[in-house]
């Protein structure tokens, strides 16, 4: 079995503005800069055979090169409950048409229909028992962040190892975007 998920790597400059949050909230576990990417689909434990169907189908994708740029940060969860504290990303219409094509090939390849609905978002950390006052400081001492606009002109199919230090992504394969 494999877990996999396909997202848009992060470009280096952007990836070293988002290292640079880093830090300020007690009970973050904060990505590797490396790790830093926007998921298009988590896909899950799948076996190997039905990763070489997602394969072809995510080969099989057309979709032209723009440029995306993030805008703010947030958290998924309640300030007194937070999990995910990230960086967001500007409305736009090609990212959205690119979600909506990786998901209907996923979905022709035989994966259930993903039930969430598509958050654009970049992980900054993951968060445990952190302090709802040091949320509230972070989030306004960074909610005017932005960076870019970051060329997007591939994504990746990553796979994901688990382990008590946090999760270690590995590409797979990448899919060059291209309208031809």
């Amino acid at each position: 079995m494999m877990r996999l998920f396909v997202a848009i790597p992060i470009a280096e400059p952007i990836r070293q503005r988002l290292a640079a949050l880093h830090g300020g909230v007690p009970g973050a576990r904060w990505m590797e800069a490396d790790s830093l990417h926007l998921t298009l689909r988590f896909i899950g434990e799948v076996p190997e055979d039905q990763a070489i169907d997602i394969d072809e189908a995510l080969l099989g994708l057309r979709t032209a090169p723009f440029a995306l740029t993030l805008d703010g940060v947030g958290l998924f969860g309640s300030a007194r409950r937070a999990r995910i504290l990230w960086a967001g990303v500007e409305r736009n219409d090609a990212l959205t048409h690119l979600q909506a094509k990786v998901e209907t090939a996923l979905v022709r390849c035989g994966l259930p229909a993903d039930a969430h609905a598509f958050t654009p978002h970049v992980t900054l950390a993951r968060l445990r028992d952190a302090p709802a006052e040091r949320l509230g400081r972070y989030l306004s001492d960074h909610g005017l962040f932005r960076a870019g606009p970051m060329p997007v002109n591939r994504l990746t199919l990553y796979r994901s190892h688990l382990s008590d230090h946090g999760s270690r992504y590995e590409v797979l394969a990448d899919y060059p975007l291209t309208s031809a």
